[in-house]
């Protein structure tokens, strides 16, 4: 799922190729895209786009009359700057907004389908759009404790809960627990005031460094290859390459369509973290540590019955 430094740089690429353009046209492929009533697509057309603004980890476009126009990208939706009236693809074409000087297409790969689009009309309407999350950039340190603690969850829901801070997905999530020397499944309850201001400086410190990154590459071009999975990343996507800090294998837990990854080292001290379905599938089989693990699989394998 696009995330705060992804969105960012969708913001400055479409800054200048849509602010104060009229749109020309609105063409809907997918009708379940649409979810709202009034005011109506036609209404939208021929207004100049105005303003552009993050809500979450939505993306509005703001057109005069005080009509904004929402999109959620979810985990699977992208996208797209083309030559003015470019065909929607067939198979992951949502809606395409057409404008003087090209065309953005709105796409979403998969069959889940849950993109969308959002048309509101006034502040009051727009602001009931975003889940109510602080501003990690603008927090202070009072602010984010008391978010942080105001309910007992692990870190990593913490982070990635909408309510409670804006624009934290599954990645980021991952790379700023790394950078803050945090588990992932640490309790908020448990920390002390020492780890709290560390993991408030890691929020602000990766969340800055991957927005100058990233809004400097659509500053370039427009960014077509959103990913949540870079190179440059610490342990996000990187299950068994070496951590970048100190050598040791990035590991990872899973809980259904989402992915933790961390350092056992660098986090928790050593200790592997098992998900439900490993531990209930390999019960006392199951390494506890990294030493344990290594030693696992450096030692020969016998054959059953020998």
């Amino acid at each position: 799922m696009p995330e705060l430094p992804d969105i960012s740089a969708y913001l400055v690429a479409l800054e200048p190729r849509v602010v104060g353009q009229p749109l020309l046209a609105v063409r809907l492929k997918s009708p379940f895209v649409l979810r709202s009533v009034s005011p109506r697509p036609a209404e939208v057309c021929g207004q100049r786009v105005v303003g552009l603004r993050r809500i979450g980890k939505r993306i509005a476009l703001g057109f005069e009359g005080d009509t904004w126009a929402v999109l959620h990208l979810m985990i699977a939706g992208r996208l797209h700057w083309k030559e003015r009236g470019a065909k929607l693809p067939g198979r992951y074409g949502l809606l395409a907004f057409d404008f003087p000087e090209g065309t953005l297409l709105f796409t979403e790969a998969g069959t889940k389908k849950r993109a969308s689009l959002t048309l509101v009309r006034g502040e009051a309407a727009l602001l009931a759009l975003d889940p109510g999350g602080i501003d990690l950039l603008r927090s202070s340190l009072d602010e984010f404790r008391d978010r942080l603690l105001a309910g007992s969850h692990t870190l990593k829901r913490s982070l990635t809960d909408p309510r409670i801070f804006s624009g934290i997905g599954n990645a980021y999530s991952d790379e700023i627990l790394h950078r803050a020397r945090l588990s992932p499944v640490r309790l908020t309850g448990q920390l002390e005031a020492g780890e709290i201001a560390r993991l408030h400086a890691a929020c602000r410190e990766v969340l800055a460094e991957w927005i100058e990154r990233l809004t400097a590459e659509a500053r370039r071009a427009f960014p077509e290859k959103v990913t949540a999975f870079r190179p440059e990343m610490a342990v996000h996507g990187r299950y068994g390459k070496p951590c970048p800090a100190c050598g040791a294998p990035v590991q990872r837990i899973v809980h259904a369509d989402n992915e933790t990854n961390y350092c056992a080292k660098c986090q928790t001290g050593g200790r592997l973290l098992a998900d439900r379905a490993l531990s209930r599938l390999l019960k006392a089989d199951w390494p506890r540590t990294l030493e344990e693990l290594e030693e696992r699989a450096a030692a020969p394998q016998t054959r059953r019955g020998a």
